[in-house]
C-alpha cells in the first residue's frame, strides 16, 4: 500500500509548488507524507460531496464521540465534550493563544523549534524568549535549569512542542511534570501543541498529554492536537483545542472572535472517519515509518561526517550536517534533494537538515544515495 508512487505533479501540493524550478530534484521537506490517506477517508468524502450541497456546518455529537474515543484509546486520557473548540489548524490555534495575552506579556519556547512557534507571538506583537534544546545522552532535551532562569517577569505563556519538531524528542512523564511545576511556580499558561502525538515510533516510549497529568496543570493548559499528520489530510485544515477549564477556554474563543470561521464540511467529514475506521491503517503507516527511519539512520551511520540523534517520534529526521563545514541544505539542493533548512528552525538549527521520509521506500532510497553522491563530492 505504501510502496505506492503516486504522482502529486500538477495537484498545487506544496511540497512541489515552492521549489518547482527544480524540476528534477525530489521534494522531501514540508511535513506531508506521499501516502494516500486512509481509505475510509476517501470513501466518506466520495459520499458526503455525492450529496451536493456543501453549506455551513455544524460540528455533530459523533464526531466529538470520535475523537474523544480515540485520544482515550490512543493516549489514556479521558476528555468531555465541552472541552473541545474546533479549528481550522494548530497554526492558527497557536496564534489564537499568544493573542490571549496582554500587550505587556511574553512567550517563552525553546530552539530549535517548528518556526510558528516564533512567528505567531511575533504576530500578535508579543515578545518571545527561545531557551537551545541540549543533547543528553543522545537525546535532544531541555535544560530545565536554564530554561527556568530565563523566565522574564512578564512571561505568561510556555509554548511547547510535544513530541518535539524537530528532533523527535517524546517528553517523559518526569520531564512534562518539570514543565507543569515550573508553569505552576510562574503562572505560566501552557499551550502544548502535540500534532504528532499519533506518530510515535519508538516501541519503548509513549506519548503523554501534559494536561492529563493532573488538574492543576489541566487547568492552565491549552492543547492543540489534529488528525493532520496523523492520517495525511493537512490540506483539509482540521484541528482541534482541548481546554478543560472554562474561564480559559472562554478566553480562547474570546481571542479567537471572528479570525476563526469554522472547519469546512470536508474536514469535519474526514476528521470523523479517520478517527472511527483508520485504526488499522494507523498501526500500518508507523511500522512502514519505522523500516524507513532504519533506512535513514543506516544512512547516518554509513557517513560519520553525519549525527542523527534518537528520533522517538515524527517522519521528519533532525541530521546534524555541521561537520560538512559547508551550507548543507544548499548542497543536498544542488544534488538533487530538497530538505527544510536548519536555520529556519531558530538559534541552534543551524547547519541541520530536516528530512521528510514518509514517502514510498523506493523514492526513499533515491533521496539518500542522492545526498551520499554529493557528501563523497565535498569530502
Amino acid at each position: 500500500m505504501f510502496d505506492e508512487i503516486v504522482n502529486r505533479s500538477n495537484t498545487h501540493a506544496l511540497k512541489f509548488e515552492r521549489y518547482k524550478e527544480y524540476k528534477e530534484a525530489i521534494p522531501a521537506w514540508v511535513a506531508d507524507m506521499d501516502f494516500k490517506s486512509p481509505q475510509c477517508i476517501i470513501d466518506a468524502l466520495k459520499k458526503r460531496i455525492e450529496h451536493g450541497v456543501f453549506g455551513y456546518t455544524a460540528v455533530s455529537d459523533g464526531l466529538t464521540e470520535s475523537v474523544i474515543n480515540f485520544i482515550k484509546k490512543e493516549h489514556n486520557w479521558n476528555t468531555s465534550k465541552e472541552w473541545f473548540v474546533f479549528t481550522s489548524g494548530v497554526v492558527a490555534s497557536m496564534n489564537i493563544v499568544c493573542g490571549m495575552l496582554k500587550e505587556n506579556e511574553s512567550a517563552i519556547t525553546t530552539t530549535p523549534i517548528y518556526p510558528y512557534f516564533l512567528s505567531a507571538p511575533k504576530n500578535m506583537k508579543r515578545e518571545v524568549t527561545a531557551v537551545r534544546m541540549r543533547e543528553t545522552e543522545n537525546r535532544w532535551s531541555v535544560d530545565f535549569d536554564e530554561f527556568e532562569k530565563s523566565i522574564k517577569p512578564n512571561c505568561r505563556l510556555l509554548l511547547l512542542c510535544n513530541p518535539y519538531n524537530p528532533g523527535g524528542t517524546v517528553f517523559t512523564k518526569k520531564e512534562l511534570l518539570k514543565f507543569g511545576e515550573i508553569a505552576l511556580r510562574y503562572d505560566l499558561l501552557i499551550c502544548s501543541d502535540e500534532i504528532h502525538a499519533d506518530l510515535v515510533l519508538d516501541k519503548n516510549v509513549k506519548h503523554i498529554p501534559i494536561a492529563s497529568l493532573s488538574k492543576q496543570i489541566a487547568d492552565r493548559t491549552i492543547t492543540l492536537m489534529a488528525p493532520s499528520k496523523t492520517f495525511n489530510i493537512a490540506g483539509l485544515q482540521s484541528s482541534f483545542a482541548v481546554i478543560s477549564n472554562e474561564k480559559l477556554k472562554a478566553s480562547f474563543e474570546k481571542s479567537m472572535g471572528h479570525i476563526n470561521g469554522g472547519v469546512n464540511l470536508l474536514a469535519l467529514t474526514a476528521t470523523q472517519a479517520a478517527y472511527e475506521g483508520s485504526e488499522i491503517w494507523l498501526k500500518e503507516v508507523k511500522e512502514y515509518l519505522r523500516e524507513n527511519l532504519k533506512l535513514v539512520q543506516e544512512f547516518v551511520q554509513n557517513n560519520p561526517k553525519l549525527r542523527l540523534l534518537k528520533l522517538e517520534a515524527t517522519y521528519l529526521a533532525w541530521i546534524d550536517c555541521r561537520a560538512l563545514n559547508t551550507d548543507a541544505w544548499r548542497l543536498f539542493l544542488k544534488g538533487g534533494v530538497i530538505l527544510n533548512d536548519g536555520k529556519s528552525f531558530g538559534e541552534g538549527g543551524e547547519g541541520f537538515v530536516r528530512l521528510n521520509f514518509a514517502m514510498p521506500k523506493t523514492v526513499l532510497k533515491e533521496v539518500l544515495a542522492r545526498m551520499e553522491k554529493v557528501i563523497q563530492d565535498v569530502l
